[in-house]
C-alpha cells in the first residue's frame, strides 16, 4: 500500500508538470500567432526644428534671470498667438519642408529594407519644392544590394524631387554608386570618399584536399556556371571568366557614375583609391564640403526639417539574432581595424 500511495503521488506530479508545459508550450504559440498578426511596421517623424528649439531654451532658461526667462516665454507665447491667426486667415507663408533619411550601410546593405519604406511614405506627400536629405554612411559591400539602394534613391529622382547626399565619415565603392544619384553630394572635409572599384575575393582549398587524399566533384551544367571554386581545382580559363566578370561590373560601375555625374574624370577617380572630403572636391566628387549638422541648422530657420526613420517591430528571436550579429561584425571590425589600421578597401 505504501508503494502504491508514493507512485500515486509520483504519477500525480507528473500529470502537474506535463500539463504545465502543454499551457506553458500553448501560450508560447498563441502568442508567437498573435505577434504575426499585429502589424510590424513603424514609421516615426521627428521635427527636427522643435529638437533645435529645444536644445536653444534649455540654455537660454539656465543663462537666464528669472525676469528674464518670464520675458522670453511671454515672447513666445505672443509668437505662437501670432501664427495661430497667420494660419487661419491664411497668411502664414509657405515652408520649403526637408525630409532627412539615414543610411548606415553594411557589406549586404541591409538597410535597403528600411529605405525603401521610408522613400515610399516620403513619396505619399513630397513635393518638387521640398527637398530630401539622406546622411550616408558606407563603406560598400555586395554589388545586388547597393544597386537595388541606388534604384531607391533614384526614385525620388524620378519624381524630381530634389536629392541631397551627406556623407559625414565615409561613402566608399558602393557608397558611393549610392551617392553619386544625388543632385548634390555634401561631404565633412575628413570624409573618405572615392574606392571606384571592384573586389572578390575567393579562398581556394583543392591542395589541401589533395595532400590529405580527399576527393571532390562538382557537377555543373554550363561551361561557366562556376568559374573559381573554393574546394575543387581552378582552370586558367575559368580564372580568366571571372577576371572578366569583374572587369565587367567595374565598366557599369563606372558607366552609372559617368551618367550621375557628368564632370567627372572617370578614368582618374576610377583606379580604386579613395580620398578625403577636400581632394574628393577638387575632383568633383562632391559638391560641397559641410556636414549635415551644420548643412540642416543653417536650413532650420527657413525650412520645417523632417527626419523620417521607419522600423519593423522585432520578435524576441530577431533581437537576439541581431545582438550576436552586431557583437560578430564588432569584433570583425576590431579585427581588421587592427590589420589595416585606418586603410579602407
Amino acid at each position: 500500500m505504501e508503494m502504491l500511495k508514493d507512485y500515486g503521488l509520483f504519477l500525480a506530479k507528473a500529470v502537474t508538470i506535463v500539463v504545465a508545459i502543454v499551457f506553458i508550450v500553448r501560450g508560447l504559440i498563441a502568442a508567437v500567432q498573435h505577434e504575426r498578426e499585429v502589424s510590424r511596421e513603424k514609421v516615426t517623424v521627428k521635427k527636427l526644428n522643435r529638437h533645435y528649439e529645444y536644445l536653444r531654451d534649455v540654455l537660454q532658461e539656465e543663462m537666464s534671470s528669472v525676469f528674464d526667462r518670464k520675458q522670453i516665454v511671454k515672447a513666445k507665447k505672443q509668437q505662437w498667438k501670432d501664427e495661430k491667426k497667420k494660419a487661419k486667415a491664411g497668411t502664414l507663408p509657405e515652408r520649403k519642408r526637408i525630409f532627412v533619411l539615414t543610411f548606415k550601410g553594411d557589406m549586404r546593405a541591409s538597410a535597403v529594407s528600411s529605405l525603401r519604406e521610408e522613400i515610399t511614405a516620403v513619396l505619399t506627400v513630397a513635393k518638387p519644392s521640398d527637398e530630401v536629405v539622406v546622411r550616408l554612411e558606407s563603406s560598400g559591400g555586395v554589388v545586388h544590394a547597393y544597386g537595388l539602394a541606388a534604384s531607391q534613391l533614384q526614385r525620388l529622382k524620378g519624381r524630381q524631387i530634389p536629392l541631397t547626399i551627406a556623407v559625414d565619415k565615409v561613402a566608399a565603392s558602393g557608397g558611393y554608386l549610392m551617392a553619386c544619384v544625388a543632385d548634390r553630394i555634401l561631404a565633412a572635409p575628413f570624409a573618405i570618399v572615392g574606392s571606384i572599384g571592384v573586389i572578390s575575393q575567393v579562398p581556394n582549398f583543392n591542395r589541401l584536399l589533395k595532400k590529405h587524399d580527399i576527393d571532390y566533384e562538382e557537377i555543373t551544367a554550363g561551361e561557366y556556371k562556376r568559374t573559381l571554386s573554393i574546394l575543387g581545382e581552378n582552370t586558367e580559363k575559368g580564372r580568366q571568366k571571372f577576371i572578366e566578370q569583374i572587369e565587367e561590373v567595374h565598366a557599369s560601375f563606372k558607366d552609372f557614375l559617368q551618367q550621375h555625374r557628368t564632370k567627372i574624370e572617370i578614368d582618374a577617380i576610377s583606379t580604386g583609391e579613395y580620398w578625403y572630403g577636400k581632394r574628393a572636391l577638387e575632383l568633383k566628387l562632391v559638391d560641397e564640403l559641410v556636414s549635415s549638422d551644420d548643412y540642416l541648422f543653417a536650413a532650420h530657420e527657413t525650412c520645417d526639417i523632417y527626419e523620417i526613420t521607419y522600423k519593423p517591430k522585432e520578435t524576441l528571436r530577431e533581437k537576439l539574432a541581431v545582438g550576436i550579429e552586431e557583437s560578430l561584425q564588432r569584433a570583425v571590425n576590431l579585427l581588421w581595424k587592427r590589420a589595416e589600421d585606418s586603410r579602407y578597401v
